[in-house]
């Protein structure tokens, strides 16, 4: 019987394991030049500048897309509508999705947004954007403005007053005794 408890023993041991697993390589951002959220952002910044007026879209004209160039490749055109009003009306129907005015998927948000920033390079690889994009962070760049104002004020205070400082008072010389 002794045999038997011994047995009975040794078919109860438990043996643990424990399995790690393969941790998974941390994820990374595709290595690509600018995320959608900057890309977002500069369309947006070209949209309100070109809204603004601190830019002009010079729009190819129905002549220029008749020629076979970058920019007829990439706008399509349709022989019955004027090609030169379908391009500035597909611009406009893109800003009206990426403002929300025209109801859209987030899918059709995000093509839009993308077919405006290439828009966007088309024009100015084309020299056809005339001004600067402005930013849309006006706060920075008013406190940005200020700190440069402070800072010259302090230098034109120090020139200032290495300039006009006042001179102290001369010592008169002594005369010294003839001997």
């Amino acid at each position: 019987m002794a045999k038997e408890t011994k047995n009975n023993s040794e078919d109860k041991k438990v043996i643990s394991v424990r399995i790690k697993k393969k941790e998974e390589p941390p994820k990374t951002e595709p290595s690509t030049l600018f995320l959608q959220i900057n890309i977002k952002k500069f369309v947006s910044e070209f949209v309100a500048s070109w809204i603004r007026g601190d830019i002009i879209i010079r729009f190819p004209t129905a002549a220029e897309l008749a020629k076979k160039t970058p920019l007829s490749i990439a706008f399509p055109t349709d022989p019955s509508v004027d090609a030169e009003l379908k391009i500035k009306e597909h611009y406009i129907d893109l800003l009206s999705v990426i403002a929300g005015i025209k109801p859209a998927s987030a899918a059709e948000q995000e093509r839009a947004v993308s077919d405006v920033f290439k828009m966007l390079l088309m024009f100015r690889s084309a020299n056809r954007i005339e001004g600067k994009i402005m930013s849309n962070d006006l706060e920075k760049r008013i406190e940005e403005l200020e700190k440069t104002t402070k800072s010259q004020g302090k230098l034109v205070d120090q020139i200032t007053g290495f300039l006009f400082k006042p001179k102290a008072p001369k010592k008169p010389k002594s005369k010294k005794p003839a001997s």
